[in-house]
């Protein structure tokens, strides 16, 4: 059976904890179980990584002061206190004082496995995000340049690394957005030319008319307007790195005095007719295959193509997504000095659903809107509104498979990726109020949703707790 979490089951009545701890390990939990709060300390060292569930009236050390101490000692972790009918104010006043939920005797099985499964699921996420955390912070050199330790970020770190020790050209070849220019002032940075000058050139950005003037530099008088004499791009960075991006807008005329350059290791400005020798590494990138792109000269790929880097879409790296998003909503809100939005278990899977067609650029933006703004959701963000209609058309989880109102082949996958992902979560909303009889309350548990987003995308997708309402059930 896969293993759920590890519970500290804490009770001084022996067959009620007997009971409790086969419930659990039925229920696909490791369970560490102790008869007094006493023993139960033994267990809580930092870093342990399960939940507590503990009775309240107990000999000695009661469970309120047990969870006190165990919050003291292993701060975050979620506890659940199994009350009396006669505690139900004691245990609401607990939860305010950071107790993750309560449990009244007597109990059904059911609901105590629900409840510290969400507590597992919670303290896993925690951890994953410390752990998270503690990797960007332990980082340095090239790791704390390119965030990822996925196995294709970690290729690419090593290519950097050998490149930036061997000094010839470079074409990094890389979808929009996916940080092209990073990875040249990484080529540079970890390179012995590190003391001079990175100089970034986007060929696509500067006009036509002033680019030949922005990299060779003119004499005064060269043309109406040149007052006196400029340096050039090319000559600033002599002794250091030079980075085209998109250099396939390059007009044909530049890439021959380029490949001059090149051939040569000399420039002449515009208006001069002495020579200047520079000393540069060319690093160029590109979206385009250069082998094939039309207008591009074949002899100066071949000049410029020394060695190449291929730059992994963030779709084609999923594990960094997660640590890369968390890495800019807490850059982004300690320049602002607010405190940073942590992504529940949802949003994270959310984040790996979207595709990401801008790559890091996009992932950047998104997150600086959800670090700045409290108010947005992150599906929200990635996905288009999904009507009511849509969000009403019944979905069989396991397969898939759209049960009406689907397209000609029957299945979920022939509507857009945001209509797709719309229609799982309100069924995901749906099934969970199914569930718990319409309890507000249980679903914001489950789904780790606070009210009013809860409430916000039920308006949007068009559910009525009222059709879930079962008697007697209270929010």
């Amino acid at each position: 059976m896969l293993q759920q979490g590890t519970v500290l089951l804490v009770d001084d009545e022996i067959m009620v904890r007997k009971a409790t701890e086969q419930w659990l390990r039925l229920s696909g939990f490791e369970v560490i179980s102790c008869s007094a709060a006493e023993a139960a300390l033994v267990q809580l060292q930092p870093g342990f990584a399960g939940v507590l569930v503990t009775d309240v009236r107990m000999p000695g050390m009661d469970g309120m002061a047990l969870m006190q101490e165990a919050l003291a000692r292993v701060p975050g972790m979620p506890v659940v206190l199994v009350t009396g009918h006669g505690d139900i104010d004691m245990a609401t006043q607990a939860m305010r004082e950071g107790a993750y939920d309560f449990i009244e005797k007597p109990f059904v099985p059911e609901r105590l496995v629900a409840t510290v499964q969400r507590a597992c699921d919670k303290r896993r996420l925690m951890l994953e995000n410390d752990r998270l955390q503690h990797n960007l912070a332990s980082q340095s050199g090239i790791d704390a340049r390119l965030i990822g330790l996925s196995p294709a970020i970690a290729r690419l770190k090593q290519e950097i690394l050998l490149l930036a020790s061997i000094d010839t050209n470079v074409i990094i070849y890389g979808e929009t957005g996916t940080g092209k220019e990073l990875v040249a002032q990484c080529l540079h940075e970890f390179s012995n030319r590190r003391s001079h000058h990175f100089v970034p050139v986007n060929c696509g950005a500067i006009p036509e008319s002033l680019i030949e003037s922005e990299l060779f530099g003119h004499e005064a008088g060269a043309f109406t307007g040149a007052m006196k004499k400029r340096i050039g791009k090319f000559e600033y960075a002599d002794g250091g790195t030079f980075f085209f991006d998109e250099i396939e807008s390059m007009p044909p005329h530049l890439q021959i005095k380029l490949l001059r350059t090149l051939q040569e290791g000399v420039i002449e400005r515009l208006g001069g007719n002495s020579p200047i020798a520079v000393n540069l590494r060319v690093v160029a990138a590109s979206k385009a295959d250069l082998r094939v792109e039309e207008g591009f000269r074949e002899d100066l790929y071949y000049r410029l193509n020394v060695s190449q880097l291929h730059i992994p879409a963030l779709r084609d790296r999923a594990d960094d997504i997660p640590l890369l998003f968390e890495y800019y909503v807490e850059r982004c809100a300690a320049q602002h000095e607010r405190d940073p939005r942590r992504i529940t278990d949802l949003e994270r899977r959310t984040l790996l659903s979207y595709s990401w067609p801008g790559n890091v650029r996009e992932l950047k933006n998104i997150a600086l809107r959800f670090a700045l703004d409290a108010r947005v959701q992150l599906a929200g963000l990635l996905f288009p509104a999904i009507t009511p209609m849509q969000a009403s058309r019944p979905v069989n989880s396991s397969s898939g498979v759209q049960q009406a109102g689907s397209g000609a082949n029957g299945h979920l996958s022939t509507q857009p990726l945001g209509v797709q992902v719309g229609v799982f979560e309100a069924d995901v909303i749906r099934q969970s109020l199914q569930r718990h009889g319409g309890s507000i309350k249980a679903v914001m548990d489950e789904l780790d949703l606070p009210r009013r987003t809860l409430n916000q995308k039920m308006t949007r997708y068009g559910i009525n707790r009222s059709d879930y309402v079962q008697g007697g059930c209270e929010d």
